[in-house]
Parts: structure tokens; sequence; C-alpha cells
């Protein structure tokens, strides 16, 4: 995926915005493809597309609640994308295309943004969409009663849409917003029926009408998947597919195999077409395999991140995050782990955000003897009976709070060598297993020293939602994990969003990445591929700028 910031030319015109030549080799890292398979945004087509059929997918976790506007799950946008429709679509080179709307302008403060929409989309539910329609989803998602986790915090400053006609929709920000196209065009601000957005939120969290590619009548079922048919009447396909009219299948089904062995057990056996996350152990053997193919893509975004809460015990002193950042050796936990399948992290963004830092990656070096030193330096120079360090005969002991239930790619067995390497330093990590009730609850009150996450965005503005003061957890999830407040890094991010001179930007997203390097903030440890395999039998399948698969394009020579 190259990696470009977004923009737009006054009167609407649509441009990718790239960064200076200087920094860019160390921006773009193409998402590749190997054993068949294609490189970043569509499967190797054989043939003609051929209608009709079903694919059925299994993907390696369980999701929470299908309506993109509370979940900020990845797996929740991914089950709502082929359901619902955006205003705009994102390609992976960072070029914006008509969706729903036809074409847009944006004020010189960048605070308006005046749409002109099609007049012939319908929901699924024969709702017509229009300006009412865009009204209805924006204030549902900043509704007090939507408790919005993801959504809202990328509108935070949204005052209101107003609707001027059936196919003119203006909407209105406090605040300048360089960042709300490329959102606008994530699952997350999908446009559902309008209906259907006055149901109680929890009926939401498992039926969503949109106008996409795709219903479901049944609906999300936890624990098991979803089922999806035909639109029929789909006649409005985004501007960057490949081709237009109802979707190629007659069905998709999805289906949630959290096991790992069991999942690419049903791939190599023909119970599922395609699968999410082939385990690393097995890729070089399925790239082997003849009738199979592999693509990955690079996630932009965050990494798989550990986040030590820098408000409360041993984790407020800087010291003592340094040690815990240079004294465990994440690089070989994640090279023995994965067999290279995903790269170690150092720093914040995947390398494929664009605006990644690549002076930073030192930082992040293993370095046992400076993390001994740290912390002898931070009066942690006891040791107690079983070897943990200790101070006014306390002994440094962290909590991490570790959601088992959606664990995927084995990150229970990095929290196991995390732990191990951790004590090899005298530090005593407590694992918790709570439900996602107890660990929303934690994470409100913040009470807990480590949380663990990925976060894949398609902009760099994922700093502002991970770092960001409005962003620490308050009232519900939210992304801030480590609860880091800065107001300089804060007002780092409210000049590029006031901004859309490219080399100004990329100067800010890197002074944000050398800030939050030097608080220690983070602690990254693998950049996310999406590694999917699949019968050669299935064609068209393409990836969207936060590395999801898309269906819409896809067929099955089955």
């Amino acid at each position: 995926m190259a990696s470009t910031v977004f923009g737009l030319r006054k009167g609407g015109k649509r441009r990718p915005l790239m960064l200076a030549a200087t920094l860019s080799a160390a921006l773009v890292l193409a998402a590749c493809g190997s054993g068949g398979g294609s490189t970043g945004g569509a499967a190797g087509a054989a043939g003609s597309p051929v209608r009709g059929g079903t694919l059925t997918f299994a993907i390696n976790s369980d999701g929470n609640c299908l309506d993109p506007h509370q979940s900020p799950a990845d797996v929740d946008g991914f089950f709502a994308r082929s359901i619902v429709d955006s205003l705009v679509a994102l390609s992976d080179d960072g070029t914006l295309s008509p969706w729903l709307a036809k074409s847009w302008t944006v004020s010189a403060d960048q605070k308006t943004y005046s749409f002109v929409l099609r007049d012939d989309v319908t929901f699924s539910n024969g709702e017509k969409f229009d300006a009412a329609a865009v009204k209805a989803n924006l204030d549902h998602i900043v509704a007090p009663t939507t408790k919005s986790q993801l959504a809202a915090g990328t509108i935070a400053t949204y005052t209101g849409t107003t609707v001027i006609d059936a196919t003119h929709a203006e909407v209105r920000f406090s605040a300048p917003n360089s960042a709300f196209l490329p959102s606008l065009a994530t699952a997350y601000l999908g446009i559902e029926a309008p209906s259907t957005l006055k149901k109680p939120p929890a009926d939401l969290c498992t039926k969503i009408v949109g106008s996409g590619p795709f219903i479901s009548t049944g609906g999300y079922v936890k624990g098991k998947g979803i089922d999806y048919v035909r639109n029929d009447r789909y006649n409005w396909a985004p501007g960057n597919a490949k081709h237009t009219g109802p979707a190629h299948l007659n069905a998709l089904s999805i289906r949630s195999i959290p096991e790992d062995s069991s999942r690419y057990g049903a791939l190599t056996s023909g119970q599922v077409d395609a699968i999410a996350s082939v385990p690393p152990v097995n890729v070089a053997a399925l790239k082997r395999t003849p009738g199979f193919t592999i693509q990955t893509a690079a996630a932009p975004g965050g990494n798989y991140n550990y986040y030590p809460n820098t408000t409360r015990g041993p984790f407020t002193d800087v010291k003592v995050r340094e040690a815990f950042r240079v004294g465990i050796d994440w690089s070989t936990i994640v090279q023995k782990l994965y067999f290279g399948v995903f790269p170690p992290a150092r720093g914040p963004l995947s390398p494929s955000t664009v605006g990644y830092d690549k002076t930073i990656e030192s930082s992040y070096a293993y370095d046992k003897a400076k993390a001994n030193q740290l912390l002898d330096q931070a009066g942690w120079t006891g040791r107690d009976g079983q070897g943990y360090r200790t101070k006014d005969g306390e002994r440094l002991t962290l909590v991490h709070p570790f959601l088992k239930e959606y664990t995927r790619e084995q990150r229970d067995v990095v929290a196991d060598q995390v732990q191990a390497a951790a004590k090899d330093i005298g530090i005593e990590v407590k694992t918790e297993n709570p439900d996602y009730a107890g660990f929303l609850k934690n994470v409100i009150a913040g009470d807990y020293d480590l949380l663990d996450m990925s976060w894949q965005r398609a902009s760099p503005d994922a700093l502002r939602t991970l770092f960001g003061s409005a962003a620490v957890p308050k009232t519900g999830f939210a992304t801030n994990l480590s609860r880091f407040t800065d107001p300089a890094l804060d007002k780092i991010f409210a000049d590029a969003l006031n901004t859309t001179d490219l080399t100004r930007q990329a100067q800010l997203y890197g002074d944000a990445q050398q800030r939050i390097t030097a608080a220690a903030a983070v602690f990254p440890v693998y950049v996310f591929h999406y590694v999917l395999g699949s019968s050669t039998k299935v064609q068209g399948l393409r990836f969207e700028p936060q590395a999801f698969p898309l269906f819409y394009d896809a067929w099955t020579t089955r």
C-alpha cells in the first residue's frame, strides 16, 4: 500500500498528496503477496469474473457488536463493511474516490465539508438515501446514547449537519479536521438506514441495515459468525471498485474459528474457501501446497503495542517505563514466535503509515544492562526471595489485564514470554484474565499497569487517537491506554489537523513520535500483517487500506 497524506483542492477535485521525496523511502511499506497471490490491493485474477456461488471465510476472532458506530473493534468493522457504504472511498494509494457522495468541497478553514450526494441509492429495507440520512448517521454517532467507543472520537469536534436539500449536505466542525475524509471512508462512519438508528443500541449490535453490496437478514451471532446474501439492487459501487452493479457472489458466509489449527485445517480440508490469519508456523507449507495461495497486506496505524499506565504505580516513573522498553528483547520474542511473518515493531506506528519516523527505531533496541541501570536509578535496588526488585519493602509489580477471550495471533504466548523476560530484570508482571465487562471496568477506572492492543488506521492521525489527551478513557472505552497527557503533544495534533501543507504535516507527526518515544509511552511489539490464505478457486479479493479484505469484487470458480 503506497503511503500518502490525504487532501483536496478547492472545488472538490481529488488528489493524493505525497510527502516530500526525502521521506518517501521511510514511509512506504507496500503490501506484499506470495505463493500465487497478488501484491496489495487485489488477488490475481484468473479469467473473467464468475457470477454466483458462496464464499465461506473463516476469521480468527469473535466480534462484540456489529454496529460500527458503537464498536471500536477491527473485527466488527470488518463484519459491517459488506453491509454499509460510505460517503467516500479510500484506495491503498491514498486517493479518495466518490461513493455515496458524488463530489465534495472543503472550506478554507477546513471546518465545513459540503457534499453532493447520489440520488439513486436505497437501503436494503427500501428507505431512500439522502442528505437527511447523512445527518441522521453523524448525529447518531455522537449521540451519548450510542456510547460510541471509536467513531465519535474521529469526529469529536462535529457540531452538526445542515440538510440543504435531498442531495446536498453540509457537515460542520468547531475546529479544523483534515483527517475527516479518510475517517469518513471507514466502516465506522458507514451509513445505516435512518429508521433503524432509532432502535436500542443492543439491537444494532446484532443486526444493521445498510445500502451495501450484501445483506444480512440473520445478523451477527456471537461465537458463530454472520451470513450475507447479495443485494441484487446494488448499483452504486465506490469509484475505486473493479466492477459496477451487484456483487459477483450469491452469498458470503463468515465463520468465527479462533483456534489456529482448526481454522487452518478447515481451509486445507476444503471446509472453507479462505481464512484470515494463516498461522505463522503454517505459512511456508501453505505456499508450497498446490491449490492454495497466500496474500499479505501490511497494516497501517498502531502496531500491536503494549501501553503503560503513566498515571499510577511504577510506570509513573519514566525511568521504569524506559527500563521495561529496553529490558525486554521484544524483537527476539517476535522473530521466534512468528517465523518472520510479523516484523518486530520499533515505534508507535507501523512503517506502512505515512509519516513514520525511522530515526526513532534505535530507541527501541534491547539493552538489558541499561534497563538494570535505569531501575537502580529509579530506586528499585532491593531484591526479595524470588529475585524481584523492591523499594521500601514493596515488590516491583505490574498488573496486566489480558482479554484471553479475544486473543489472536498467539498473543497469549507473547504475554507469557514478556512476563518471563520481565522477571529476568526483576519485574513481576501479573497477567489477569477478566471478562469483557471486567476489562472495560479496568480501562475506565485506570485500574491497570499494562494493556495491549493493535490499532489499524490508514492515517497518521492514529497517533492522536492513541496518545491525545481527549482519548484518555473516562466513561467508556477509549484508545489512549497509556493515559498519557502532554499539552505540547496535543498542540502538535491540533496543528496537524489544521494544515494541508505536506512537509509541515510530516514534520509534526515526526515530532509527535519523538515526544512519545522520549516519554516511553508505548512498548511496540509487532507490525501486523493480514495473512490471508485461500483456495486458488477464490479470485478478486481485495484489501482496503486498513488491510482488511473486501468481498464486493470477489468470485469463486467453483
